[in-house]
């Protein structure tokens, strides 16, 4: 039951959002995040962790004629994507309370509509209701993104939905042809998917059919086109939604849908996955450095991180898929936190150019030492939450291959160059015209970034709380895999 009220409550508050005008609309909506969140953490008390099988399931007919089930629940891994996605949003909401956006109260409901989405996608144990609400995760970040984007919102945001439906459709057909293979009357129940005994040629291109609709919501080389323009001409919160959760469902469906489903087409193409994946994190890293708009500088940061992440995953290493899991909640603490302080500085400045700020730290020791924990966060600084999840992920591919490990760990060293150089050009130095009067953090938004440095602390220091909760999950995912 707790999984249904997880899942409907964001619905439901959209809708009371939708009936409120004004500015009251965010509070309300503010609220209704919160007690989802209050829901979520509530879940874990009634979770085995001890168990890496399915818990707080419910089932019931949907298309009963065709065996299809209204069947949601959570392993060790939906849980953490779920307590990341209801950790995030109330934040997200919070960090909008200093912008007035036209129709607040839409805006605000298409927030939590995507909220519905982004749990559908992490609880649902039947391939349709899964690629149901990988549907209606889109369609709300489009309209956001279309509506209140920035003066090239139209093309971007046309292209970006044109990708993801585009791999939506083979993700479709992949799951239409498993659920003819299964025996008797047919289903589309993801343990009986699991049971499947195709030969290695037809799980060859499931698997591409299957990888291509993750890889491009990832977005991971040379699927990611849509996604620097996307993050930077979306709205923050826009931004901090595909950035800190969406990119999330790509992952999370490799994990849930590709690896244990087509194991031989795994095993197959795996290699070249890592290889795409390694060229996406030099690629993307060479890149973020030669950036001079903060936007995408980020946008770039977050095509490595996700590159090393997809490399860890497909080295099917125990390493690898924990380092995976507990980097996909690190991504999106310190990725939400950088950009909603670059919206700080945009706010104020009205640029995002780095050659044209400067010296804002000697007004600001407040936004200082957040930018500059959440960076170290980022550029995997020991105690901090990025470094349990890079560790483990390069190690995993250390163990899959010497010099693939060697190659990944450049993200370590450019990482920091890009990262480092960024702070400097827009924290030190002389102070341009554009901050001569920047003034430091208000109350609201250290209420949004204390949460952040907290998880940034938490999962460095006792990253045990969370890699215990997935890792009986992720050893059943390897037998399934292996069996």
């Amino acid at each position: 039951m707790i999984t249904a009220l997880l899942l409907f409550w964001p619905a439901l508050a959209a809708l009371l959002v939708l009936l409120v005008k004004g500015e009251g609309a965010k509070k309300v909506a503010f609220m209704a995040a919160l007690v989802e969140f209050a829901l979520a953490l509530f879940a874990i008390s009634g979770f085995n962790t001890g168990s890496g099988s399915t818990q707080l399931a419910l089932s019931f007919p949907w298309v009963e004629q065709a065996g299809i089930n209204f069947s949601i629940g959570m392993d060790g891994i939906s849980l953490l994507m779920v307590l990341l996605t209801t950790f995030l949003v109330p934040l997200i909401v919070l960090s909008s309370f200093s912008h007035r956006y036209k129709n607040p109260n839409v805006f605000y409901a298409l927030i939590l509509f995507m909220q519905t989405g982004l749990i559908g996608v992490f609880v649902a144990m039947d391939a349709f209701l899964f690629y149901f609400f990988w549907e209606v995760a889109l369609i709300p970040v489009y309209f956001i993104a279309a509506v209140w984007g920035g003066a090239d919102r139209i093309r971007v945001t046309f292209k970006f939905f044109v990708y993801t439906i585009f791999g939506s459709l083979f993700m479709l057909a992949a799951f239409v042809y498993l659920y003819l293979q299964t025996p008797g009357t047919h289903t589309s129940d993801v343990n009986a998917f699991y049971q499947l005994a195709l030969d290695a040629g037809t799980q060859s291109w499931i698997f591409w059919f299957l990888f291509i609709a993750f890889a491009i919501k990832m977005p991971i080389f040379p699927f990611h086109t849509w996604q620097p323009d996307t993050y930077t001409e979306s709205p923050a919160q826009a931004t901090m939604l595909l950035s800190g959760i969406m990119l999330k469902m790509g992952i999370y469906g490799v994990l849930r849908w590709l690896l244990p489903v087509v194991p031989l087409g795994v095993s197959q193409w795996a290699e070249l996955v890592l290889v795409l994946s390694i060229i996406g994190i030099v690629y993307a890293s060479v890149i973020a450095i030669r950036q001079r708009d903060l936007k995408r500088l980020i946008a770039y940061s977050s095509i490595a991180h996700v590159g090393l992440i997809a490399a860890g995953i497909f080295t099917l290493n125990q390493q690898g898929l924990q380092g995976g899991v507990i980097q996909m909640l690190s991504h999106g603490i310190n990725v939400v936190g950088l950009f909603f302080i670059i919206d700080i500085i945009f706010s104020r400045t009205k640029t995002r150019e780095i050659t044209s700020l400067g010296g804002i730290t000697q007004s600001t020791p407040a936004l200082s030492i957040f930018f500059m924990i959440l960076l170290l966060g980022s550029v995997a600084l020991p105690l901090t939450n990025g470094f349990v999840g890079e560790f483990l992920l390069l190690s995993g591919v250390f163990q899959y291959n010497n010099w693939f490990g060697a190659v990944a760990g450049l993200t370590i060293i450019l990482g920091a160059v890009y990262m480092l150089r960024m702070f400097q050009g827009v924290m030190f130095g002389t102070r341009s015209e554009f901050t001569e009067n920047f003034a430091d953090l208000s109350l609201n938004e250290k209420a949004v970034l204390i949460p952040l440095v907290v998880m940034v602390f938490w999962i460095g220091l006792f990253p045990n709380t969370f890699l215990s909760i997935s890792e009986p999950a992720v050893i059943n995912l390897l037998n399934v895999i292996n069996r």
